[in-house]
């Protein structure tokens, strides 16, 4: 469960048009005029005129950001576009009286265990956060014990996986790359930046990363987490991370800052998805007969029903905009649309993707072809999850012919459009704030509250009292 890569897309914004809108059941609209002129240079950053952000629905709200938006939010507080850029309170400066510019990128990622003896204290690192383990509040004392206990259970099972694709997570050394290449696309652009990576559960850790923006002395920041889609337990969590760190800091907290909190609208990541899912179905006899598969990683159902996650909306869309891409190229084959890596007792989003693949061979496909749609590098969900599991449950249920679309990692064309991404988010960075998170907020039902103080209990109750806790207690003590 090491996560994403190389591909940082923020949806594409034509700076010189007025009106880019954007639909995912409520709109979002940017609206700029006068552009960029000149935009950036190697010395300082010239800003827009004129600037104004909106997200509408028939009935808005003015929020912190001075924009209006739908009652919908982020885990962090801030309005949740379909897709696009985090501005935080403020005014935007203009810069064309100030010193050097010296911008910063910083990429986020989940991170992976480099080796089997990393693998139970990354899992520690990834169960101990409140945004993927979400206890009621009154229990939240048991998430470092919970987290301690699960990943004592689950490390036996997650070491196999690892041992099988080489014996750890290549998460950071394609993440590194991918900074590596970036940094040399927007130097072509005329923008040189440092370029830093910080995960969220492994080395480097986004605490290491920040400490190092702030040692080179960065002077403007552009925050990509490196996932196409908006989720609280990815890019959400981690923004978390950032506010909390940059709330602490005097320096850090007047730093101007712009995250790009998703990016799967981008032409460059549609056209990039694209021309890989065409190449791949050549490779079939008979592409036109071959099933697209989309599997995304999944999410609690409650994260999207209770949370408001616009996750499930956003990979949705995400997919019809690769198929249309794909049929504008006259490539018209089936796809679907199936979620992996669910983890426990509770529901996720369905429909599930081994579930879907042997439904699949029970109604005669004969030939696949799997596309991981939330993944922009190579990692243990798609290296041994999809092409050793899937496969072989593939396989057996009927299907013939399997194929893989590779994770975009480095293509030129999408790290040159991530490399504009971050050219047309810089220029929009203000000073953070630190809105309210999701996990800091109270359970108003009182109903809800009361069933969720009845289970959790139950479940310290039986936690406390399980060998497995003990051991666990005893391993974290010692």
């Amino acid at each position: 469960m090491d996560a994403t890569s190389c591909s940082g897309v923020l949806p594409q914004m034509k700076l010189s048009h007025l009106d880019h809108k954007l639909s995912i059941g409520r709109s979002c609209s940017y609206s700029r005029s006068l552009g960029f002129d000149s935009c950036l240079s190697s010395k300082r950053l010239r800003l827009p005129k004129q600037l104004t952000v909106s997200c509408s629905t028939p009935s808005d709200k003015g929020d912190m950001f001075g924009v209006s938006h739908s009652s919908k939010k982020s885990p962090v507080g801030e309005t949740l576009c379909p897709a696009g850029v985090y501005t935080y309170a403020g005014t935007v400066e203009s810069h064309s009286h100030t010193a050097e510019e010296k911008v910063g990128v910083l990429l986020l990622n989940l991170g992976g265990p480099e080796t089997l003896h990393d693998v139970q204290p990354f899992l520690f690192n990834l169960f101990a956060d409140p945004d993927i383990i979400r206890l009621p509040r009154l229990f939240q004392f048991l998430q470092q014990p919970l987290a301690k206990l699960i990943s004592v259970l689950r490390a036996p099972k997650s070491k196999e996986g690892y041992a099988a694709i080489g014996g750890g997570s290549p998460l950071r050394k394609i993440t590194d790359e991918q900074a590596n290449e970036l940094k040399k696309a927007l130097k072509s652009k005329d923008l040189p930046v440092s370029v830093y990576v910080g995960m969220r559960y492994w080395y480097p850790f986004t605490e290491e990363a920040v400490q190092q923006i702030k040692k080179d002395r960065i002077t403007r920041l552009v925050v990509l987490p490196l996932y196409p889609q908006f989720s609280i337990s990815t890019t959400g969590s981690s923004i978390r991370v950032l506010q909390d760190i940059f709330r602490k800091d005097a320096y850090l907290s007047r730093m101007p800052v712009s995250i790009i909190n998703s990016w799967y609208q981008r032409e460059g990541y549609i056209k990039s998805m694209a021309d890989l899912i065409s190449k791949e179905l050549e490779i079939f006899s008979e592409p036109a007969q071959v099933m697209i598969f989309f599997s995304a990683h999944g999410v609690p159902e409650s994260y999207v029903k209770d949370a408001g996650d616009p996750y499930k909306d956003q990979m949705e869309e995400c997919i019809f905009l690769i198929m249309k891409e794909l049929k504008s190229r006259g490539i018209n084959n089936e796809h679907t649309l199936a979620y992996q890596s669910r983890v426990g007792p509770v529901q996720w989003l369905k429909p599930y993707t081994d579930e879907v693949l042997v439904e699949l061979g029970q109604k005669g496909v004969k030939s696949l072809l799997a596309v991981p749609v939330s993944f922009v590098s190579e990692h243990i969900e798609t290296l041994e999850e999809i092409d050793m599991e899937y496969k072989e449950l593939a396989l057996e249920s009927g299907i013939e012919n399997w194929g893989r679309v590779p994770a975009l990692g480095c293509t030129p064309s999408f790290i040159m459009d991530l490399a504009d991404a971050v050219i047309e988010a810089a220029p929009l960075a203000t000073p953070m704030s630190t809105p309210r998170t999701i996990s800091e907020e109270v359970d108003h039902d009182p109903a809800r509250y009361a069933i969720k103080l009845f289970f959790g209990s139950f479940l310290a109750f039986i936690l406390f009292f399980s060998p497995q806790m003990i051991m666990a207690f005893r391993n974290h003590l010692i």
